[in-house]
């Protein structure tokens, strides 16, 4: 497999109950390295633009909103098939779905408020951490 870079969000509803430590150990216990990572306050607009891809579906709205609602910590995962990996550690989007163990599994509290964003493929990943980070900005 490939070393790939992957985008990871820390959702508002992780930051507010401190668990950035905690989610972020999981990413690293699966073999995940963090080469890039801040900690950002989205305006609705920002959150919109990023998200843009669901604008057309009922929930968008509520997902700017909700993104844009307290700090988040945007990060760059690296490692061997990091999107595929990152995915895995977070578990289904909806937390009752989600394999024990996963980050949704213990953290989220709902399927609106599920803790973790996740890249869905490398291309995606590419876009995604160029929002956010720029090339000197990536210290792996």
């Amino acid at each position: 497999m490939a070393v790939e870079r992957t985008l990871s969000i820390i959702k508002p509803d992780a930051t507010k109950r401190n668990l950035t430590g905690k989610i972020n150990a999981k990413f690293e216990d699966a073999g995940l390295r963090i080469v890039a990572q801040k900690r950002i306050q989205l305006t609705p607009e920002q959150a919109g633009v990023f998200y843009a891809v669901h604008k057309a579906r009922p929930f968008y709205g509520e997902l700017c909103e909700f993104m844009a609602s307290g700090p988040v910590v945007v990060q760059v995962l690296e490692g061997e098939g990091a999107v595929a990996k990152n995915r895995e550690v977070m578990g289904a989007t909806n937390p009752a779905d989600a394999a024990a163990g996963t980050i949704r599994a213990e953290f989220a509290e709902s399927v609106g408020e599920n803790s973790v964003h996740g890249s869905d493929a490398p291309e995606t990943a590419a876009v995604e951490i160029a929002y956010f980070f720029s090339g000197l900005e990536l210290v792996g």
